[in-house]
Order: C-alpha cells, then structure tokens, then sequence
C-alpha cells in the first residue's frame, strides 16, 4: 500500500471520528448545566477526558514506537464506541464525568498515535505541508461537527446527536481495521522507519527546544480549553443563544484553524516556523482579551474566529518541528506522545481552572488569565525555540 493511500485511510478514520466528537462537545456544558451542574463541575466534565488522555498519552506513544501503530489506533476507535453508545443512557453528571474519563483513555491511542504515523511517512522538508495537511481532518471535523450536533439537538434531543457519535467512530474503527497495514510493513524502506527508538519523556523534556514546543503547546491549549468548556454557557446563559447559533461560534474557530493547516504548513516549510508560531500567540492573546469585552452572536463570532486565525498559524509549525526532532531522534510516537501530552494537560488544566476562578471571580478575569497564559507560553518559545 503506497504512503498516500495510508495518508487518506488515516485522514479520513480521523475525520469521521472527530466529526462524531464535534457533535456533542459543544452542547456537554449546556447539557451538564441542564442537569444541575455548576461551573466547577462543568469544567471537571471536560477535564475528565484530558485527566486521563494525559496518564496514557506517553505510554501509548512510546508503546506505538515499540508494537506498532495499527493495532493502538483499531482499539483505542473500537473502545471510543462503545463510550459513546453509552452517552445515551447517560442522566447524571458522575456518569458523565466517568464516561469522559474513559473516553479519554481510548483517545490516547488515536490521535498521537495517528500524528506519529504521518510522521513517519512523511517526506524530508515537507513536514510541515504533510502534518498541516493530515491536521485538516482533525479541524473540518471538529468545525463540522459543532454545526450538526446543534442542528441534530434542536430537531430531535441529545441522546441522538450521541449515537450519530457513535456512528461515526465506528466507520473510524472499520477504515483503520480493514485498509490500514503496519506502519512497519509499510514504510520499512524508510530509514528508520521500521526500527523506532524507545526514549523516555524526561531525556525528550530535558532539550530547551523540545521544552518551548512542549510550552507553546500547553499554554496554547489551555486557552482553547477555557473557550470551548465555556463560551457555550456564556452564549447559552448571557447572550441566550439556541443550540444551532452556539454550534457556530464553535465551529467558526476550529474551521478557519483547519482551513490554514495546508496553506500554512506550506508556509513553515518555506519559511520561518518561529515566526509563524509567534503570530500565532500574538494573535491568540488579542482573540481571548477581545471576549472580555464581547456583549452579542457577532462579538464572541469575531473573538473565536480570530483564535482560529491563531491557531492557523501556529499549530502547523509546531507540529512540523515536533516531526522533524522525532525523526532526528529515530522516536516519533514518543515525539508526537510529547506534544499530545501539552494538548490534554492543556485541555485538563483550562476547563478546571476556569469553572473554579468563574464560581468565584467572574468571566472576564478568567479571559484576562488565559490571554497571560498565552504570553508566557509565547515568550518561552521566542527564547529557547530552534531556528529551522
């Protein structure tokens, strides 16, 4: 099976999948909210899942480096939907809460495992072209499904937009399991591409470039965290905007983020990847100071689209320089574990660090954190990042 064949089967498991997950994540904090939740426990709804993707991100990174990728990806999509199945059944926020803690431990075994994979395959000096590219999937899923699952919740309820989720993990689960072949099987005429290196987390984190990749990373997800745990109870509860028009708001961030992933993947292979990266959290830091002050549908539109812009420009560079260390080091699943770590700490930090400064302070400060939090991350990336 030619590499590109492997491209488009593991492109579209992942856009299936994460259109499945889009359906459901922006109405989680209404529904939660809906069953009595406060926004402590909304926030710990959503950093279940990243609780757990974190614990097992560095094994299944390095286990994929070691047993391969196929079989990580098939189970962690199969387990991804039989927790969905069970979303419907769901009536209370434990339940809800110890279902994304299970969701999340299937998702360490798709995604980052999915990344190392098109690292793998990817050729020298087009990285960042190739994971922009892949990274599109994750981003047209994450914008469509937003939009369906609002539309699918105000025609019918949200035990349905639940089984659409189902279903379409499960035709993830089948295109991996009946065209994908062992990345080893595949690309051992690759060098290295077969014999991948078992490095621990803590040697990887010890490299100041590896650590500002790590950084970026964490703080910028952190900030995305806080958005989408809780920008829907805003608009929901503040603005009384209907399922639909908070599907929007969600899904505008992630599609402008998805619609740069190539364009900009490009870019960072021709030029400045610091420089691209940095935009990035310049740009982020306007968008989440711009909610402080967004009172209607057309403000906290322009402030997610223009976080999506950030992420446009940053994430393809990043990604890139994570593939090009992971084939320096002959480890890339331990690479791509690394960076999907930054992401589910962030995605776990955020949410429970907002719904707890929110029951006690107030929105607008939680904003105004996570625009510092952006800077910081931002700053330690400018000073000990590699020029490539």
């Amino acid at each position: 099976m030619s590499n590109r064949k492997i491209f488009f089967t593991l492109f579209l498991a992942v856009l299936v999948t994460t259109t499945g997950v889009g359906l459901v994540a922006p109405l989680l904090p209404v529904y939660a909210h809906e069953l009595g939740a406060g926004s402590f426990q909304i926030g710990l709804i959503f950093g279940a899942f990243s609780l757990t993707r974190s614990l097992f991100v560095p094994y299944f990174g390095r286990l994929s480096d070691r047993k391969g990728k196929k079989g990580l990806l098939s189970a962690g999509l199969f387990l991804y939907f039989i927790i969905s199945l069970s979303y419907a059944a769901s009536k209370d926020i434990w339940t809800l809460i110890l279902l994304r803690l299970a969701q999340g431990f299937s998702s360490a075994m798709i995604l980052p495992v999915a990344q190392a994979y098109v690292g793998i395959i990817s050729p020298e000096h087009k990285e960042g072209r190739i994971m922009g590219l892949f990274n599109l999937s994750l981003y047209i899923g994450l914008s469509i499904g937003p939009l369906l699952g609002g539309v699918v919740k105000d025609m019918f309820n949200i035990q349905v937009s639940f089984l659409c989720m189902a279903a379409m993990t499960l035709a993830g689960f089948l295109l991996c399991l009946l065209f994908l072949p062992s990345e080893a099987a595949s690309a051992k005429k690759d060098a290295g591409a077969g014999n991948m290196q078992i490095i621990s987390y803590f040697t990887l984190i010890k490299s100041p470039a590896n650590m500002s990749l790590f950084l970026f990373r964490l703080c910028f997800t952190l900030c995305i965290g806080i958005t989408w745990a809780f920008i829907p109870v805003l608009a929901s509860t503040r603005l009384g905007l209907s399922s639909s028009a908070i599907g929007v708001v969600v899904m505008i961030n992630v599609l402008i983020s998805g619609l740069l992933q190539a364009p900009m993947g490009i870019l960072a292979d021709k030029y400045s990847k610091k420089f691209l990266v940095t935009a990035g959290g310049v740009l982020g830091i306007i968008s989440i100071l711009y909610l402080n002050v967004a009172s209607s549908f057309a403000g906290v539109f322009f402030a997610n689209a223009l976080l999506g812009l950030a992420g446009g420009f940053a994430v393809p560079s990043i990604m890139a320089l994570g593939v090009i260390e992971g084939r320096r080091i002959n480890a890339m699943g331990a690479m791509m574990g690394l960076l999907a770590l930054a992401h589910s700490l962030g995605m776990l930090v955020g949410p429970l660090l907002a719904g707890a400064l929110i029951d006690l302070t107030s929105f607008e400060d939680v904003f105004s954190l996570g625009a510092v939090i952006i800077g910081v991350g931002t700053i330690v990336f400018r000073r000990f990042a590699e020029t490539r």
